[in-house]
């Protein structure tokens, strides 16, 4: 087991992920050495609140950086003595990537190679990293397996997304860092996004404004409450992924190198026309609606298999929609004094 005396960085520490999974980590005792950059993509103010609360933890450092900043990583990393990575920085968005390319190539790619090169260097035990349930693109089998083919992404974000998990495997193979990416399936709940449907859609109904509404409702989203991606992340930091003695050709998960991909999803998708009437009941407002296409580079669906994850660390995501809105709601409302 890690020392909870040991010290976890954790890049985006100012994020929504970021943010849950240091709070955890802090309550059980582990140093953790925060990153973030602290960005203006959406609300600073929500990013400065989460750090107070990590700052009350005595446990808690800080350290604000840009990931694509290499003199800036090279130097944490040598003032640390750091036993595990969790590197969840990154310019998240689909719609986003696509009228801001540019941000995506720095933070997730420029960036994410400076992590790797960091790592190379200092030997952390474990390099875990979000990837995203993007990189199932076009598939249309479901439930989305870690042994599926991802060749198909239909957004520079799940591109960038799906070359990190490339990026990882040739330093698994070349250097022997382990390295697990995790896939990471429409992640709610409080200190959420505002950036993501479920907390656009809160605000403008609260405000008795109209929400726009994709495909008419009919997309299906594996929505994964924040407490149960944590739970998995945590999990993971002691699950160092060794080498497989043999390969499957077919089987795109297994490796010689020290390298593994898991889903963390809910594993039961849920239509966001339903995911809005819980929202609706949780406020008692109803929604005013204008029904729109599809956008481009969204899916239809997503739905995680989580077999890897429950046979390597005994978990799967078990939080109810219901109860995860009703959770979100009250946050909201408490947050915002509404």
């Amino acid at each position: 087991m890690i020392e909870n005396r040991n010290t976890i960085l954790v890049t985006g520490a100012a994020g929504f992920i970021g943010f849950s999974l240091s709070e955890y980590l802090l309550k059980q005792g582990f140093l953790v050495c925060g990153i973030d950059n602290v960005n203006d993509y959406y609300d600073v103010q929500l990013k400065q609140d989460r750090l107070k609360r990590l700052y009350s933890y005595q446990n808690f450092s800080f350290h604000k950086l840009d990931i694509s900043d290499w003199d800036s990583v090279s130097n944490l990393f040598e003032s640390q003595t750091i036993d595990a990575v969790v590197h969840l920085a990154a310019q998240a968005g689909v719609r986003y990537s696509i009228t801001h390319p540019a941000a995506y190539s720095n933070s997730n790619l420029v960036g994410f190679l400076n992590i790797l090169e960091a790592c190379r260097a200092k030997k952390p035990r474990h390099l875990i990293y979000a990837s995203s349930s993007s990189v199932y693109g076009a598939n249309t089998k479901i439930p989305f397996s870690v042994q599926d083919n991802v060749d198909h992404p239909v957004s520079l974000y799940a591109a960038t997304k799906k070359a990190n998990e490339l990026m990882a495997h040739t330093y698994s193979h070349l250097y022997g860092l382990p390295t697990t990416g995790v896939r990471f399936f429409t992640v709610y709940g409080p200190w959420g996004r505002p950036d993501m449907a479920y907390f656009k859609f809160v605000k403008a109904i609260e405000a008795g404004q109209a929400i726009d509404v994709y495909n008419h409702g009919r997309m299906k989203r594996d929505f994964t409450y924040i407490d149960d991606v944590v739970e998995g992340l945590a999990r993971l930091i002691d699950h160092v992924p060794t080498p497989q003695t043999s390969r499957d050709s077919g089987s795109s998960e297994i490796s010689r190198a020290p390298y593994k991909i898991y889903n963390i999803g809910n594993n039961s998708p849920v239509e966001l026309s339903y995911f809005i009437k819980l929202i609706e009941t949780a406020l008692g407002k109803p929604a005013q609606k204008n029904m729109l296409p599809m956008q481009p580079g969204d899916v239809l669906a997503t739905y995680a298999d989580v077999d890897d994850l429950m046979r390597d660390i005994d978990f799967k995501p078990t939080t109810p929609i219901e109860e995860g809105i009703d959770r979100f709601v009250q946050w909201y409302r408490d947050y915002y004094n509404v």
